[in-house]
């Protein structure tokens, strides 16, 4: 902050009103109250303190740094203009808004496969609980990026979502297989579209939202497809027999093994 002092304010004169103060209190005598009832001396003062119960300096005026005033020229006035914003491209507001729709894309294909395994005549509890709760999860990240949209000064604008399929059985493969291995593809989507968002990011110099993505997505991604990534190589070992329901028995009765 700069300072600025008035032309009558003066350090010398409050030196000499100190010590005038001080000369003249000098053999000035305080009671000190005990049973005794004695008294003692106090001795010259030395230096002077400001005290609180003085009349204040006055004089003195407080001005804001220069950056500081040009700032306060970017603060918007509009009603329906953010106040928090700053240094936040439209270009990356645009790219969040896509993350988030490719979010919810996905959590409702989830959502979908865990429907069809929970059927009576399907009955693989286990992959019902993966595909459940990975649908949850990525609603939870989409919910996460719409929270640091505003936080950035942004507006959401949620998308249309895609109709996902019904039915996942496959003639070949069998239904495990290929949800998982279209649970893998989705996965790898997925990270595509966040290394997308990051580059997008950096192109715009905007370091937090680079480490934003980086804290909260991109490793918990790869670990994402690395654990999906092993699912499907154990389900084409285990074929579309007896082998199925042991790994969905493995995944029901196992903790944290959402996407």
């Amino acid at each position: 902050m700069l300072l600025r002092t008035a032309s009558s304010f003066s350090l010398l004169n409050l030196n000499a009103n100190a010590n005038a103060n001080a000369n003249a209190n000098a053999d000035h005598v305080l009671p000190l109250i005990n049973s005794s009832s004695s008294a003692i001396r106090c001795s010259r003062a030395k230096s002077f303190v400001p005290s609180a119960t003085k009349d204040p300096v006055t004089g003195v005026v407080f001005e804001p740094f220069e950056e500081v005033k040009k700032e306060l020229d970017l603060v918007p006035t509009l009603p329906e203009a953010s106040l928090a914003r700053q240094k936040y491209t439209h270009e990356c507001e645009a790219v969040i808004n896509e993350q988030i729709n490719v979010e919810y894309n996905v959590s409702y294909v989830y959502h979908a496969m865990f429907a069809y395994f929970d059927r009576d005549n399907v009955a693989l509890k286990g992959l019902a609980k993966f595909f459940k709760e990975s649908s949850e999860e990525e609603r939870e990240h989409a919910e996460k990026l719409m929270e640091y949209q505003n936080k950035r000064g942004g507006k959401v604008k949620l998308q249309s979502i895609v109709l996902p399929f019904s039915e996942f059985d496959h003639e070949e493969k069998g239904d495990a297989l290929y949800a998982m291995e279209l649970a893998l593809s989705l996965e790898k989507l997925t990270n595509e579209k966040l290394l997308k968002l990051h580059s997008v990011a950096s192109e715009n110099n905007d370091v937090q939202l680079t480490d934003f993505i980086e804290s909260e997505f991109l490793g918990e991604q790869v670990e994402a497809i690395k654990k999906i990534s092993e699912y499907v190589a154990q389900l084409r070992r285990v074929g579309k027999g007896h082998g199925v329901w042991h790994f969905d028995q493995m995944l029901l009765h196992e903790e944290g093994v959402t996407a």
